[in-house]
């Protein structure tokens, strides 16, 4: 995670921009009477709202914990896939 104030941040906008981007990096911005505003990628906003919401609904929760569990305990299949050509 970087902190970096508002003024430094104006000056190297492109360099944090692509810290944040690139590096999946969290960016801080502070200001002035704490109103810091935090900076990341749409990928990482992306996956942080799909993961609020497989969590956030207890039927998917109670499932992707008991998956889990399946998997820790070694309780899975693995199976091979077979490729089709598209024209078939």
């Amino acid at each position: 995670m970087l902190a970096v104030n508002y003024t430094e941040l104006r000056g190297n906008l492109r360099e944090y921009m692509d810290k944040v981007s690139d590096d999946f990096e969290t960016l801080i911005v502070t200001r002035k009477k704490n109103k810091n505003i935090v900076m990341i990628s749409e990928e990482t906003y992306n996956n942080m709202i799909e993961n609020m919401y497989l969590m956030g609904n207890q039927t998917n929760y109670k499932w992707l914990m008991e998956s889990k569990k399946q998997l820790e305990d070694g309780l899975l299949q693995v199976k091979e896939l077979l490729e089709v050509a598209a024209d078939e």
